[in-house]
C-alpha cells in the first residue's frame, strides 16, 4: 500500500512538473506580433471608413442620396457600424466613386451608377442591423 502511494505521488509530481515546464514554452505568435496585426487591421478599417466618408461627403453623392429619399447624415452614421466584408465592399465602391469624381465637375453615367451602388450597399447594411 505504501509503495502504491509513493508511486502515485511520484507520477503526479512528474505530471505536474511536465505541465509547468510546457507552460513556459513560446507561443507561435508573440504578443508584439499580435499587437502589430491588430494595429494593422484597425488602420485598414479606419482607411476604409475614411474612403466611404469621403465619398458620402461629395455633393454629387449627397444629391443622388437625396433624390432616392435617403438621408445622407444617416448614411454617414452607418459607416461607424460597418465592419468586415460589408465595410470592404463599401470602401471599394467608395474608392471608385472618389477616383471618378476627383475634381471633375460633370458626373458621368458610370459615376452615377457607382454612387447608386454605394448607397444601396450602405442601405442594405442599415436594414440588416
Amino acid at each position: 500500500m505504501r509503495t502504491a502511494r509513493t508511486s502515485l505521488a511520484l507520477v503526479l509530481a512528474f505530471l505536474i512538473a511536465a505541465g509547468s515546464a510546457s507552460a513556459g514554452q513560446q507561443h507561435a505568435v508573440t504578443p508584439q506580433q499580435l499587437a502589430a496585426a491588430m494595429r494593422e487591421k484597425v488602420a485598414v478599417e479606419n482607411a476604409d471608413r475614411a474612403a466611404v466618408r469621403e465619398a458620402l461627403a461629395r455633393p454629387q453623392v449627397r444629391d443622388v442620396a437625396a433624390s432616392m429619399g435617403v438621408d445622407p447624415a444617416r448614411l454617414s452614421g452607418a459607416v461607424d457600424t460597418m465592419s468586415g466584408v460589408e465595410l470592404k465592399q463599401a470602401a471599394s465602391t467608395a474608392r471608385q466613386v472618389n477616383d471618378q469624381l476627383g475634381g471633375v465637375t460633370t458626373v458621368a453615367l458610370t459615376a452615377t451608377t457607382i454612387i447608386i451602388i454605394l448607397l444601396i450597399v450602405i442601405i442594405i447594411v442599415l436594414l440588416a442591423k
